[in-house]
């Protein structure tokens, strides 16, 4: 008794000053409830009239632009109100009384409200009309080759394919065509991304991005030069044998640097068309069918795993091919997945063809659908439905780009004969094409061109010296003639027009796409990384929903430790590299490298 008694006492003490948060709690609950009502309406009609801007631009008709404004707009004034920056403030500074779900979705609402804040006034209205213009002269440019309407698709294909010099630099200039008309919409963004802000306290636009991961600009560099840095080595030995190949190929001197017309892609991002890999090669079979069996063999992929059948309306309501011809409309060209509705209506806006790409491109775009799918469940609200960080999205769609052109799943599918012989060596050598030569595209020109642009305010009469410098220094790649300010070539790009300051993204979906394809490989399927099988592995599809399924209601380091037991490393992906550093030094063994043994930042 003389010790029960103590105990007893401190128990009904500690239970005593246990303080009751249920009042609270209803009262934050009640404002979440009818925020994320309004919030799903208007996020709807935003999408809606996004959606129209980006599949059916018609040349010089401004109703698509005018309507998407006025739900963006509607959009924007909710999320910037002040009356909800100042509730959410109000509960924030009693978080320790509320629930972890509560918290997470009163910093979202704040996050939202920087970009859009009441405070800024019209700035926010003059930004939704030029991004909205931005938009359509860009996927409303008509391109031409040698005076000829082409299409980017067309272009594309001749930097793949062609060995005439002469029609590479042709399709390359003609590719870049379109930035001239998008510069000055370019300097305009630029001051109103970073006027819309600063109201709220972030420094500017880059800031304001990088904070959604948690991180200032300066942590996020530091992220990205460390990308760099795990990857040079084996970008070095790329670059070295891609300039000494490609001079062969071209019958050319070897250049110093990598003219950017020898390369398969417009900006250099990725170089994987520069291997055949025998054995490897899906065309053929693909091309026996049509677009359409493509998108229905990557739904089929998706079921495999265990995963639901797409919804009827997203093949309704999809543009999952190119325009016809003739067509008297555009569409924008990029591929895309979209959660209209932040519920069932999920589409995907892409220009599939029955070739390699494409099959790719299809299972990494029903990746982000199905994602949408997973975290539309009603223990995740509507704010907090997107992913564990903008990296996850892409990190699960591009793991099954990866996975999507192993052997073993190729052989299962009948698009290469079982028991086929490739060499394993070539095989890798074109993921590394891809995978390894993007980290220096994304984390280096890219990121750090649009920190220029945002958090050291570039000039716009510096828009094209930068971005070259930037391509030189961190890919060695060098422009086919000088390159004056009457271009923005780094408005070519489409992110920097409609997804500013947040490429880094694909960089860090690189990183966490190796690491889950590792660990699924090793201690679901008990495969070797380099040869998976995912069709029909109902466990790895198990496995992927309870990665998926919380949504943003989680936090992102912790979500992935508890996942596959490890932090963000590079580590899985310099291992599955590894065997090809040795072939890649025995290729360039006597040549001469020109990039420097370490990266400068």
């Amino acid at each position: 008794m003389m010790i029960a008694l103590p105990l007893f006492l401190v128990a009904c003490k500690d239970k005593a000053q246990t303080p009751d948060n249920s009042a609270i709690q209803a009262e934050v609950q009640q404002y979440l409830d009818s925020y994320n009502t309004e919030y799903q309406k208007l996020a709807t009609a935003a999408a809606e009239g996004q959606w129209v801007l980006n599949t059916h631009i018609v040349k010089g008709d401004s109703t698509a632009s005018k309507n998407a404004a006025i739900s963006d707009e509607a959009y924007a004034k909710f999320t910037g109100s002040k009356v909800n920056i100042e509730t959410a403030q109000k509960y924030m500074a009693e978080k320790e009384k509320l629930t972890a779900i509560q918290v997470k979705q009163l910093e979202y609402i704040l996050y939202l409200a920087g970009n859009n804040p009441e405070t800024a006034g019209e700035i926010v209205k003059k930004r939704i009309d030029a991004t909205n213009a931005q938009t359509e002269k860009l996927f409303g440019f008509a391109f031409t080759l040698n005076g000829k309407p082409t299409t980017p698709n067309a272009l594309d294909e001749i930097l793949r394919s062609s060995n005439d010099m002469n029609q590479r630099l042709a399709a390359w200039n003609s590719s870049k065509e379109v930035g001239k008309d998008l510069k000055d919409g370019l300097a305009n963004l630029q001051a109103l991304r970073n006027q819309s802000v600063t109201p709220l306290g972030y420094k500017d636009f880059f800031a304001y991005m990088a904070s959604e991961y948690g991180m200032s600009s300066e942590e996020m560099l530091e992220l990205t030069h460390s990308m760099i840095n795990d990857v040079w080595p084996l970008y070095r030995e790329l670059h070295t044998w891609a300039r000494y190949e490609l001079a062969d190929k071209y019958k050319q001197s070897v250049p110093e640097y990598l003219p950017a017309h020898w390369l398969p892609n417009r900006w250099g991002q990725d170089w994987t068309a520069l291997v055949n890999v025998e054995g490897m090669d899906i065309d053929p079979e693909l091309k026996k069918q049509n677009a359409e069996w493509v998108v229905k063999k990557g739904e089929e992929f998706w079921m495999s795993l265990g995963f639901p059948a797409l919804p009827a309306s997203f093949y309704e309501k999809s543009s999952l091919y190119p325009a016809p011809p003739g067509a008297d409309y555009s569409k924008n060209n990029h591929a895309s997945a979209w959660h209209m509705n932040l519920d069932q209506d999920v589409r995907s806006l892409m220009s599939v063809e029955p070739n390699t790409e494409w099959w790719s491109t299809v299972l990494h775009e029903l990746g982000h659908i199905y994602y949408y799918m997973s975290y539309s469940n009603p223990d995740v609200p509507y704010i907090l439905r997107t992913g564990a960080n903008r990296g996850y999205h892409e990190a699960f769609g591009t793991m099954i780009g990866l996975a999507s052109l192993q052997k073993p799943l190729l052989e299962n599918q009948g698009l290469i004969p079982a028991g086929t012989k490739s060499d394993e060596t070539m095989k890798l050598l074109s993921e590394a094409l891809d995978y390894i030569v993007h980290i220096p595209w994304g984390s280096g020109v890219m990121t750090e061109f649009e920190y220029a642009l945002y958090a050291q305010n570039l000039t716009e009469d510096q828009y094209n010296a930068k971005w070259w410098e930037l391509v030189k220094k961190y890919q060695g790649i060098v422009p086919p003639t000088t390159r004056g300010e009457e271009y923005c070539d780094a408005a070519t790009k489409t992110h920097i027009n409609d997804d500013p300051a947040s490429y880094y993204d694909y960089s860090i979906s690189n990183v966490l796409l190796f690491q889950f394809h590792d660990y699924i490989a090793k201690n679901i399927l008990k495969q070797d990384p380099h040869a998976t099988n995912y069709w029909g592995s109902k466990e790895t599809g198990d496995f992927l929903r309870k990665v998926m399924t919380p949504g943003a209601t989680v936090d992102w380091r912790e979500h992935l430790k508890a996942s596959i037991g490890s932090d963000m490393s590079a580590k899985p992906m310099l291992d599955y590299f590894m065997p090809l550093m040795d072939y890649l030094k025995q290729q360039n063994q006597g040549r001469t490298y020109t990039l420097p043994e370490k990266p400068t930042f």
